[in-house]
């Protein structure tokens, strides 16, 4: 798992590494720019021994400064460079502005002139206007032309940004502009570490390619960073010899109603898949027949009512639950209070439970009488319709700007319902964010060269909560599973590819499983 860095964040590590006198601003501004001239010429080896035209804009403060070092970098080695400054060049700060007074040293600024730069043309554009620190719409004047030359494709499909495409906040991957949305890169150059707008809401589109440069600042922490996930949180996800299957827990997944069944029998297969050691389906009388001529390894336990689910959870070995997926809102709204009551005979400890689909939908009406019940034990998956049934007020700030701040992001918003819920929230999407009620959280994206556009199909959501269930059986915390099932269950779909039904998902994890330990 790496780090994902807010604009706040990276100016308190930049600022405790400047203030420690082990490097200055001007050497960081340096090092930034030399990171984007080697990513330039990294992803377009075809221009490093041939030098051509290139236009830089430059902006009001640090970024427009990153710009100036990239300009004269490029000059260095042969390229024809036109800069156009935003702004005043005398108000710029003062590392910018040592920037700005070594290129005019070299070559002159163009004053921001919107006709010229829109059908300014040449081998390489680089927008340096305004970075990740952006938190209020860039000024038309800004936008409009950068969007023109994009979609004109006036430089060969070789557009740069620097930290950012102009216009795009960084925490939260919003474009700021209602009129102009935010500017388009094909390759986004950033320092150190991402950002969570890279991966979140509109940035993937935005930004083409993210690459990340080092400038000298490892070493430097600060609090409550958002991880990305990656391979590494599936470490030590073997079995061990020396456990039997009860080591690895019994998964008992509620079903719905005669035929109303599959989408809980994928919510199990994909349990049993991921690890855990038993699953059991249980189903309601009329779909006993249904079930039983549909699985083999998944076991079947007639569970009609609330007091036959609390008579089963005597049992023990049920160590984590599975409720909602094709289970109707009547019966979730009967059998939720039970499994949320349920605690481990003997020591008291509640049981791991996954809330999905119905199981949230049944409490839209009355939500907190939902998380009255709710524990540090739980885990709820709704996409982001769910979400803004359970959590109204929280999804209906996702994308806003208040008070000057940055925009309101899928991290905010899973963050304040994890710690509303008091329990693990993973919000469903392409950009997946899982947050528990500590703060603690993670994006897990399908983007980029992770893209899995194929999981937009039936039941590839069942199959994630089983993923879940399967790892809280085998023992793993509330937001350890979420994170492990979220990366493994895009994982199977990249697998699979094109054609993807949400049948195929388990049927790919003992290949990606087995790479995993390769």
């Amino acid at each position: 798992m790496s780090e994902l860095l807010t604009a706040a964040q990276m100016r308190a590590i930049e600022q405790a590494a400047i203030h420690s006198g082990t490097v200055t601003g001007l050497e960081l501004m340096e090092r930034a720019g030399r990171g984007v001239v080697e990513a330039i010429f990294e992803a377009w080896p075809e221009v490093a021994d041939q030098p051509g035209r290139a236009v830089v804009l430059c902006g009001p403060g640090n970024n427009g400064g990153d710009g100036y070092v990239i300009a004269r970098l490029l000059k260095a080695l042969g390229w024809i460079v036109d800069i156009f400054q935003f702004g005043d060049a005398a108000n710029l700060p003062a590392d910018a502005k040592e920037n700005h007074n070594l290129w005019q040293a070299e070559g002159g600024v163009r004053p921001w002139h919107v006709p010229d730069i829109a059908k300014a043309s040449g081998d390489l554009l680089v927008d340096a206007v305004f970075g990740a620190g952006l938190t209020r719409a860039a000024p038309a004047e800004v936008l409009a032309p950068l969007v023109t030359v994009f979609e004109h494709d006036r430089f060969a499909g070789r557009v740069v940004a620097v930290d950012a495409p102009t216009g795009l906040c960084m925490d939260s991957g919003t474009a700021l502009s209602a009129e102009h949305g935010a500017a388009l890169a094909d390759l986004t150059v950033t320092f150190h570490q991402a950002r969570p707008g890279h991966f979140l809401n509109d940035g993937p589109r935005h930004c083409g390619r993210v690459v990340v440069k080092s400038i000298g600042l490892e070493g430097y922490d600060v609090p409550g960073t958002v991880q990305y996930a990656d391979e590494q949180i599936c470490w030590a996800l073997g079995k061990s010899a020396d456990r039997h299957k009860y080591g690895y827990g019994h998964a008992l997944v509620l079903s719905g109603g005669a035929g109303r069944t599959g989408a809980a029998r994928l919510a199990a297969r994909g349990a049993l898949r991921v690890g855990a050691g038993l699953v059991t389906l249980g189903v309601p009388p009329a779909a006993q027949m249904e079930v039983a001529c549909q699985i083999t390894a998944v076991m079947l336990n007639r569970i009609d009512s609330a007091g036959a689910l609390a008579k089963v959870l005597t049992d023990s070995r049920f160590n984590a639950l599975c409720l909602g997926p094709g289970m109707g809102t009547e019966r979730a709204r009967e059998l939720v209070p039970v499994a949320l009551a349920a605690s481990a005979p003997g020591d008291g400890a509640h049981r791991a439970v996954v809330l999905d689909a119905d199981a949230i939908t049944a409490y839209e009406a009355a939500p907190e009488t939902l998380f009255d019940m709710l524990h540090a034990q739980c885990v709820l998956t709704p996409h982001l319709g769910e979400f803004s049934r359970l959590f109204p007020d929280i999804a209906g700030k996702i994308g806003s700007v208040t008070g000057g701040g940055p925009a309101y992001s899928k991290v905010d918003a899973a963050r304040d319902a994890a710690r509303r819920a008091g329990c693990t929230v993973l919000l469903k999407g392409a950009d997946t964010v899982i947050a528990d009620q500590s703060g603690a959280c993670a994006i897990n994206a399908a983007v980029y060269d992770r893209a899995a556009p194929w999981l937009a199909t039936a039941g590839s959501g069942d199959v994630l909560a089983g993923f879940v269930t399967g790892m809280l059986a085998r023992g793993e915390a509330p937001l350890r599973a979420a994170e492990i099932a979220a990366w493994l269950h895009v994982e199977c779909a990249r697998r699979f590819g094109p054609g993807l039904i949400a049948e195929d998902l388990p049927e790919m994890l003992p290949g990606v499983l087995k790479s995993l330990r390769a």
